[in-house]
């Protein structure tokens, strides 16, 4: 018996009861699916049809098909309609939602995934390069307790080609997203480029990363038993006293913090990074008692003399700063990290990170800020531009503003840029864009 067997075979399940499969007809979730009708389990396949791909009706049809063969219950639905935000978050909410329907409905305790051990690996490497908390450093659990089920993840234990491997020995049929084939996406040039490079230096290095992990979430959940003793004291209704939080060891405070994040992002840190923590000391730190930042998925932190506030409701707030890694979805459009553009108007900047101190951020208009604008001597008052392009004054007050860490304004999207603007034959390594609402947002 494997490891995934073994693993399945070890958790406490009433036979009697459904689980959820959640399965996109790909080699991975077939063979979950496949292992765990094989294993005599009463299962509900729950589908979700993206609408993005041309072959995506068509694979709606395979899983339904194939679960009509083998007397499974299938339970489908689509995505017809995405809402003006980042198009992975909100996919991946619109499923879970999904999901945790289907639990409610077949009153179901289980919920499998088919992440496996390079999914691991490709969390874990991308949490590292890019920054994240102690906990995201583990990347993800075989196991994640939620407040009515459990997500049980049995393949972490097999790789992408093992899982594949299965597939063929048992002739399991499934689909292939095309989409995963292309680097254009972050996760796919970690999965094509560095894991080879890692398997060819040690075979089992998954498993490596696997201990990795568990080491991480045990120390995290230890030191989260401290910090709990804190936060039950300090942080009461989504309120964080920050007299008594200034009190605390640095390392508290930032696992305190950490903490307190993490609530707002139940399994979903991969949304959130040093920068953002970071970004909340300063807030903390800074002379001005009141300041908002907003977070990835619309979560407000504000600042109110000696309280820290978190919550999703979009108040009427003095500052926003947001800190702006690869998209950002504002007022006039999505503004994001492209890998090349042709485009040369106001909607595009190009720097040079030499030029510049990072990370960035966006803000809102703030009265006296300056700029100096590509193409003119001297500085520029950000006011006076909006009323040279005749921008309405409730258009001024949302109109997103990219500046560097240091303060210094790079570009107002859409209306002018500033000198740090390399021109297209030159040397930059960052070139952002801006997509009008109603233009074409390819992700």
């Amino acid at each position: 018996m494997d490891s995934v067997e073994k693993f399945i075979d070890s958790i406490s399940f009433d036979r009697n009861e459904y689980i959820v499969v959640a399965c996109s007809g790909g080699p991975d979730s077939m063979y979950l699916l496949h292992l765990l009708w094989s294993k005599g389990f009463k299962i509900v396949c729950a589908h979700v049809n993206h609408k993005v791909r041309s072959i995506s009706d068509d694979e709606y049809e395979f899983v339904k098909n194939y679960c009509e063969e083998q007397g499974i219950i299938f339970e489908g639905t689509e995505i017809n309609e995405y809402s003006e935000d980042n198009f992975h978050d909100y996919a991946r909410n619109f499923r879970y939602n999904y999901f945790e329907s289907i639990l409610k409905k077949y009153n179901s305790k289980y919920l499998f995934t088919a992440h496996h051990g390079d999914d691991l690996m490709e969390t874990i490497l991308m949490r590292l390069v890019r920054g994240s908390s102690l906990k995201g450093y583990a990347g993800f659990k075989s196991i994640v307790d939620k407040v009515n089920y459990k997500i049980i993840r049995p393949l972490i234990f097999l790789t992408k080609d093992e899982i594949e491997s299965k597939d063929k020995e048992l002739e399991i049929p499934f689909v292939i997203d095309e989409s995963n084939l292309e680097d254009h996406y972050t996760r796919n040039r970690y999965r094509h480029v560095v894991l080879p490079f890692l398997k060819n230096e040690e075979r089992k290095v998954h498993t490596k990363f696997l201990n990795f992990s568990n080491t991480i979430n045990e120390v995290s959940d230890y030191l989260n038993k401290e910090v709990n003793k804190y936060k039950d004291n300090l942080y009461k209704d989504n309120v964080l006293d920050l007299n008594g939080f200034k009190e605390l060891d640095k390392l508290i405070q930032k696992l305190l913090l950490e903490s307190i994040i993490s609530d707002w992002y139940p399994d979903d840190l991969f949304l959130i990074n040093n920068n953002h923590i970071d970004a909340i000391f300063k807030m903390i730190d800074n002379n001005k008692k009141n300041i908002t930042l907003v977070l990835p998925s619309n979560i407000y932190v504000i600042r109110e003399y000696d309280k820290l506030i978190l919550t999703k409701e979009n108040r009427k707030v003095e500052n926003i700063d947001v800190i702006f890694n690869d998209s950002y979805f504002s007022e006039i459009g999505l503004i994001k990290i492209v890998n090349e553009s042709n485009d040369t108007s106001n909607y595009t900047i190009r720097l040079n990170s030499k030029d510049i101190k990072l990370p960035l951020h966006i803000i809102n208009r703030i009265d006296g800020l300056k700029m100096n604008v590509k193409n003119m001597n001297g500085s520029k008052k950000i006011n006076d531009i909006f009323i040279d392009m005749k921008i309405g004054k409730k258009e001024r007050d949302t109109w997103p503003i990219l500046i560097d860490d240091d303060g210094t304004v790079v570009w107002i999207p859409g209306l002018k840029k500033s000198n740090l603007d390399v021109v297209n034959c030159c040397d930059y390594d960052i070139i952002i864009t801006c997509v009008k609402k109603g233009g074409n947002i390819d992700e």
